[in-house]
């Protein structure tokens, strides 16, 4: 019956998770029980990536072997490199991040190896050279020479090195860091949800992570924080942001970057994000996109009590950054394979062929007739 029919799997619970919780007595998103914005206060990323795989926060021993781990695996193959510099200049990189995460997965020897151990493994290989491989298409796609990742330098000191020729002061470090925690897991989301069906098959960690990546593409999911930077950039100005937001709401336009599905009364993500955008506008000393932000956040509450998600703040502090606009859901990605792995070794401990059923509307039986009597 259609009244029994929940589009977009809308509050049905389909599995249990231990990974992450938006917990409402705290109003915040937690991973392991952990609160997100207690964790961009007092971890660095890599803290984050660890307890996401390993279920509790590292000590200095544990996390300085999770680090060596990520660096000795950093280095790309010459397949890789080559097939980088073969790519259309012109392509998504998040296209780039699914072809070469799909490339890993032929030249990894454990990919049939689903065993908790060999998955493990496999993730750190991701995890860790996903983002060389992204900085060099970042690179590639400029005409600039590829830059090869430096063993002494953080997750992030290390991807803006690759990117940029060099690293930025600790504050846009930091910055970079918390987008990174804050985008790291988030529950039984499009992208995760892909990756756990995929692994209900028993297939394998690189086609569950290159589903994900296909899935967090779309602008109704990672792609809302390019969204958002597109539609500042159309707003221009902040004297121009009054008119455009309020004219966009006459004409019921989707305004990217407000809403969640999760989220009634403000995503818990956002004052966080929202701190470290405006320490990174006054760094750049460009209040441009700060203002535009106000105002458009205002009208949003004022006018449709529609609050902002991640994606609102995120966007503009990518770009003052220094990163171009279609790089900003490749980032998340390199963020988000610690959720997605911690889900996919999750789903294989506990695994059960995801397979829902449909409400068939389509034609009643009728009689196949010969080709000379249709």
């Amino acid at each position: 019956m259609s009244d029994e029919i929940k589009k977009g799997l809308l509050g049905i619970v389909v599995d249990e998770t231990e990974v992450s919780k938006v917990m409402p007595e705290i109003n915040s998103l937690t991973y392991r029980g952990y609160a997100a914005q207690d964790l961009c206060a007092k971890c660095k990323f890599e803290e984050v990536a660890y307890l996401i795989l390993n279920g509790e926060l590292p000590n200095k021993n544990q996390l300085k072997k999770f680090e060596n781990q990520e660096r000795k695996e950093r280095k790309l193959s010459n397949t890789i490199l080559q097939d980088i510099k073969r790519f259309p200049k012109t392509a998504h990189p998040m296209d780039v991040a699914r072809t070469v995460v799909s490339i890993m997965g032929l030249e990894d020897k454990e990919t049939k190896d689903n065993s908790i151990e060999a998955n493990m493994r496999k993730v750190m290989r991701i995890f860790a050279k996903t983002p060389v491989a992204l900085a060099a298409f970042y690179r590639v796609r400029k005409g600039k020479k590829i830059i090869s990742p430096k063993k002494n330098l953080s997750f992030s000191e290390n991807f803006f090195h690759m990117c940029f020729g060099k690293v930025p002061n600790k504050e846009i470090v930091k910055a970079f860091d918390v987008s990174l925690i804050l985008y790291a897991e988030h529950s039984f989301n499009v992208s995760t949800f892909t990756a756990r069906t995929i692994t209900s098959s028993l297939s394998d960690i690189h086609g569950a992570i290159t589903g994900a990546i296909a899935s967090l593409k779309g602008p109704l999911h990672g792609g809302a924080n390019e969204e958002v930077m597109h539609m500042m950039n159309k707003i221009k100005k902040p004297e121009n942001a009054l008119k455009w937001i309020n004219k966009a709401l006459d004409n019921k336009d989707v305004v990217m970057g407000f809403g969640h599905r999760v989220y009634k009364s403000g995503d818990s993500r956002v004052p966080t994000m929202r701190e470290y955008f405006g320490k990174v506008a006054k760094i750049k000393k460009d209040k441009k996109y700060e203002k535009i932000y106000d105002i458009v956040e205002k009208v949003m509450i004022d006018r449709k009590n529609i609050h902002p998600n991640v994606d609102y703040p995120t966007g503009p502090t990518y770009h003052l950054m220094g990163f171009d606009t279609d790089f900003f859901t490749p980032i998340f990605v390199i963020s988000r394979i610690t959720g997605w792995s911690a889900h996919i070794i999750e789903q294989y401990a506990a695994n059960k062929l995801i397979r829902p059923l449909a409400s068939y509307k389509g034609n009643k039986h009728r009689k196949v007739l010969q080709l000379n009597q249709r």
